[in-house]
């Protein structure tokens, strides 16, 4: 593996972009190739800090208040009583993990939300909240191997399907998803939305 492959591995996947770059792959190629400091990923916390270390030979620093703070990790969570349907947090998210249509109610997947909050600023009538669903364990502690590849799989299979939608090349150092994999989103979307939608009404019972 390349060194930019090996510093893309070790981060979680969030593709927040508090690291001040586009995506955990920009930020990663940014490492290896431009001198950026390992110390931007506020999801990885500290023990990411350390594993960059490990990986670059970069000395650890404390994380910069500028990309955010250490914290538990969060799942977004949609008030259908203020939602209008205006689509804008499901075109933003990169996992797909809002559904919903132009109009409709929007709720979220929890499984695939990686609380990056990205949706939180686009929100015009603001009825999206963070919810912590890790306690006090924070970082990489809060975040698991698997929850980053899986994280990781369906930003992939996003970015696939809308490279494909606008007739453009991947830019994606990563392996492309199959079509078995694209066609697998769709039928997710189909059989969860059901079960999704009925547990963001029950919480609000």
């Amino acid at each position: 593996m390349s060194l930019a492959e090996r510093i893309f591995a070790a981060l979680p996947q969030t593709q927040c972009t508090r690291c001040g770059f586009p995506d955990c792959q920009a930020y990663a190629d940014a490492i290896a190739h431009a001198g950026a400091a390992i110390n931007q990923c506020s999801p990885g916390g500290a023990e990411g800090i350390v594993r960059l270390s490990k990986i670059t030979g970069q000395a650890i620093q404390p994380l910069k208040p500028e990309n955010g703070i250490e914290g538990p990790r969060s799942v977004a969570w949609i008030d259908e009583n203020w939602c209008i349907g205006c689509t804008l947090c499901i075109d933003i998210c990169p996992t797909d993990a809002i559904i919903g249509s132009n109009k409709l109610m929007h709720t979220v997947i929890e499984p695939h939300c990686t609380g990056c909050e990205l949706c939180i600023p686009v929100c015009p009538v603001d009825c999206i909240e963070l919810e912590n669903v890790t306690g006090e364990r924070t970082g990489w502690a809060a975040w698991s191997q698997k929850e980053a590849d899986h994280a990781l799989n369906r930003y992939s299979i996003r970015y696939a399907i809308r490279s494909k939608l606008s007739n453009k090349n991947i830019g994606y150092s990563q392996t492309a998803p199959s079509e078995t994999d694209i066609e697998n989103v769709a039928l997710d979307k189909s059989a969860v939305i059901a079960a999704a939608m009925a547990k963001a009404r029950e919480k609000r019972r």
